[in-house]
């Protein structure tokens, strides 16, 4: 799983600027922000441009885009069709590829966990086609460029960092870019599942759960990375602080927590961390039907690149190229 700073346990940079935002009450420098919205989608691109910016967010300069759909939490297909295609748009507009250009797929994750396991299981439907491009038809080629997919499992499954895999095959296969799927952990309950962020800052394998590992950035692997993840889980202290919130702001319950009026965002996560570790642990909360879920947003994940990645491909028919 991702990064995410260590005191707003989000990977989203949209929800670090929210919550930046409404404690400071102003916008932060350095941090542009613009959104497209419809009945169905909000699309949300976040800019971070400068180096105290870099600091304030705790993230690394670069885009960060947004696709929140609530939809997604349910089996919806016109809606997941209409996610790929702008998942699709975001990522040609991010990457920039020639038409011949050699694309290495990442799927981050464990696959022994569930909702870890985004990134092997979008991998499984990836069009794969660096073997096949002396093969291609003329009224394909050049719309259908070379892409490779692995999923490099995790350390302990491996005994080896990612990163290492990775840049035994970037050295090997030279792509053009990178793109890394991996599962990320959100501060909103309500974006488990419904938002996808594409980045073109890299990744850090693992930390998602506190567990950093080395990154995926252009720095270490030589090539530019886009990076593409979905919240799978929440930190149960983000569940407590929500709770909180909504019986506060409901009538009836208000007067019991007169007491936290006062209170910053920031000193009731403090409290809440303080206590949830002793009971608890640090505990991360997926949906109980993350299974389906993951298989779901995996599909969208994948027909998204796939479009992005192969033009010419006849996507009225895309299930018939998806094994698996």
């Amino acid at each position: 799983m991702g990064h995410f700073t260590g005191s707003s346990r989000t990977d989203l940079a949209l929800e670090v600027r929210e919550m930046l935002t409404k404690e400071v009450s102003e916008d932060i420098p350095g941090v542009l922000v613009e959104t497209a919205e419809d009945e169905e989608v909000i699309i949300t691109k976040v800019n971070i441009t400068t180096p105290e910016a870099e600091k304030i967010m705790g993230k690394g300069k670069g885009t960060y885009v947004t696709i929140e759909a609530q939809g997604l939490r349910y089996k919806n297909t016109p809606l997941q069709q209409k996610i790929m295609k702008l998942l699709a748009k975001e990522l040609v507009d991010m990457a920039d590829l020639g038409k011949n250009a050699t694309v290495l797929v990442i799927g981050l994750g464990n696959w022994n966990i569930t909702p870890d396991a985004l990134g092997p299981r979008a991998i499984d439907k990836i069009v794969v086609t660096r073997h096949l491009q002396e093969m291609l038809s003329p009224e394909l080629k050049g719309g259908v460029r070379s892409v490779c997919a692995i999923a490099p499992g995790v350390l302990g499954i491996t005994g080896m960092e990612t990163v290492e895999i990775v840049q035994g095959l970037v050295s090997k296969i030279k792509p053009n870019l990178v793109i890394a799927i991996d599962a990320l952990a959100a501060a909103s309950t309500r974006r488990v599942i419904t938002t996808v962020q594409l980045a073109n800052t890299g990744i850090s394998p693992g930390s998602g759960v506190g567990n950093k590992r080395f990154g995926l950035t252009k720095e270490s692997l030589g090539v530019p990375v886009i990076a593409i993840g979905v919240p799978t889980v929440v930190h149960a202290s983000t569940i407590a602080m929500d709770t909180i919130n909504t019986l506060q702001e409901h009538a009836p319950f208000a007067r019991y927590f007169k007491s936290m009026e006062n209170l910053s965002d920031t000193d009731r996560r403090t409290i809440v961390g303080q206590v949830l570790p002793e009971v608890l642990g640090d505990l991360m909360v997926t949906p109980k039907e993350v299974d389906r879920f993951i298989d779901d947003i995996a599909v969208v994940l994948a027909g998204g690149i796939n479009q992005a990645m192969h033009p010419h491909i006849d996507y009225e028919n895309i299930h018939t190229y998806l094994h698996g």
